[in-house]
């Protein structure tokens, strides 16, 4: 678990990335910023750390040498001797202007921070994180001159909205550090430069990424093979998904062959959940995960992927909650018209 409310913001510097493909270049500050105020200090902190919330964690890569990962290499030179934080920040600065080729991308400032005293599993940690503000709101400004208002506006940025952003925590550095990452705007392909072209990292796969990638493979296996087209209920879908959300509500670990049994129970449909599953870890390059702790964390965000509607023409929704075998559907020979039936004890 990550706690934020011990952290102090130590140091923080402010550079422009202009477009690289009209050639602005970098406008760099001269120095890091001086934070003197708390409240400044506290909006900051808001504003940089409040969007992570999740333990979806990545780490840096390189096919050969972690060290030709340039964030890789500019960051660890900061954890090692803090009198690098400046030139550092003016070599990130110009490697994600260099990265920024898509004509889309925005200009905006890129801003550097060190954090002191981030949480992980109650050790504290340092962090490094790496922000940039691309788009800006305009704010209503009332002031007061007399007896009568001056109304004004000014153009800033929304401390509730973090465009990209992404907190190096320094553990693990052999394998890439822990990484996670922010990216509000990742529509289309100009906005993995992020991502690929600028940090270069990849998922780690712990408990939290292994217990989504199996949401993942559970709600698209319901939504691609579950269908009527293979003249499967909808009924049927929501009771698989059902099924699955009390599976990992349930079991504090993951084991392929007891979902099948207790989630599934009938071996065609295990055998097709078995194939579909190997052909979407292979195509979308993960690996396959058959046994694994499942992440407490990860099953109390992940209540979306298990939302159960059946929808009924265009007159009724029904909402399925809790348990589906309180189901049943039948067809009405005397109306022509399918139906379903409702087992309840207690109306609310």
């Amino acid at each position: 678990m990550i706690d934020y409310s011990e952290v102090t913001l130590d140091q923080i510097v402010v550079h422009n990335i202009g477009s690289r493909p009209e050639e602005q270049g970098v406008r760099l500050s001269k120095a890091p910023t001086p934070i003197t105020d708390e409240t400044a200090e506290d909006i900051l902190k808001t504003y940089f750390l409040s969007h992570f919330k999740t333990e979806y964690f990545y780490g840096f890569v390189d096919s050969t040498d972690l060290m030709q990962n340039d964030v890789y290499n500019f960051v660890s030179q900061v954890f090692d001797d803090r009198s690098q934080f400046y030139q550092q920040s003016t070599n990130l600065a110009w490697l994600l202007y260099e990265k920024s080729n898509n004509q889309k991308i925005k200009t905006g400032e890129f801003y550097m921070v060190y954090f002191n005293g981030i949480q992980i599993d109650g050790m504290a940690i340092d962090a490094i994180g790496l922000f940039k503000s691309e788009n800006k709101d305009t704010y209503i400004k009332v002031c007061q001159q007399g007896d009568s208002y001056d109304v004004e506006y000014e153009n800033g940025i929304n401390i509730k909205k973090l465009d990209k952003g992404c907190l190096i925590f320094n553990i693990d550095r052999e394998t890439g550090y822990q990484v996670a990452i922010v990216d509000s705007t990742n529509r289309g392909d100009e906005a993995m430069y992020w991502r690929d072209g600028f940090l270069n990292v990849m998922p780690r796969e712990n408990e939290y990424y292994q217990t989504n990638q199996l949401f993942d493979i559970c709600k698209n296996f319901s939504h691609d093979v579950l269908t009527s087209q293979n003249k499967v209920d909808k009924a049927d879908q929501v009771t698989f998904m059902k099924r699955a959300e009390q599976f990992f509500n349930t079991n504090e670990f993951y084991d392929n062959e007891q979902f099948k049994n207790e989630v599934i129970g009938n071996e065609e449909v295990s055998a097709r959940f078995e194939d579909y599953k190997r052909r979407f870890e292979n195509e979308k390059s993960l690996s396959p995960v058959d046994q694994f702790e499942i992440s407490g964390e990860a099953v109390k965000r992940g209540k979306k992927y298990f939302r159960s509607v059946i929808k009924l023409d265009k007159n009724f929704h029904i909402y399925v909650h809790a348990n589906p075998d309180y189901i049943e559907k039948g067809f009405d020979d005397h109306k022509g018209l399918k139906f379903y039936k409702l087992y309840f004890s207690n109306e609310e």
